[in-house]
């Protein structure tokens, strides 16, 4: 997992284009951005969504086969558990059709971040994420999630 600040994209630039365009997309969304999906290139799309944060994310934590996970909210804050996959339980299988499997009992080196207010995350397909947390006190939040397609 990466937890970095909008103001250092460029340094991404180098190590993928397809991760530079899903953040450049994030950087310059406006606040007023409808929700949706749009495409961004032939790998990479953004997703926009509205939602309230929760205390807990019921399902545990989800990692991806075929696809980093980029996320940030434009609007709000929230609270992403973050864990290693290898050793943690499955939950749910994969479901090829979301590309996603949900873990249970997260390894002992897990953490916590919190992302908005110019800071974003990249969850990588070894990176089980637990996201919809809030922050302080439920919030809707409206957010960006960047879908780069790695096979």
């Amino acid at each position: 997992m990466v937890l970095d600040k909008l103001e250092n994209i460029e340094i991404y630039k180098d190590l993928s284009n397809d991760i530079y365009d899903g953040l450049k997309f994030i950087k310059d969304a406006d606040k007023n951005i409808e929700i949706g999906v749009y495409p961004i290139n032939n790998r990479v799309k953004a997703i926009v969504s509205v939602y309230e944060t929760i205390e807990n994310f019921s399902r545990g934590y989800e990692a991806h086969k075929h696809v980093i996970d980029i996320q940030y909210p434009i609007i709000g804050l929230e609270r992403i558990k973050w864990s290693p996959i290898d050793e943690m339980k499955v939950n749910i299988p994969y479901d090829a059709k979301n590309d996603r499997t949900f873990y249970l009992e997260p390894h002992a080196q897990r953490t916590e971040v919190v992302i908005g207010n110019n800071y974003f995350a990249i969850m990588f397909p070894s990176d089980g994420h637990s996201p919809q947390h809030y922050f302080n006190k439920p919030e809707i939040i409206k957010k960006i999630t960047i879908k780069v397609e790695i096979s």
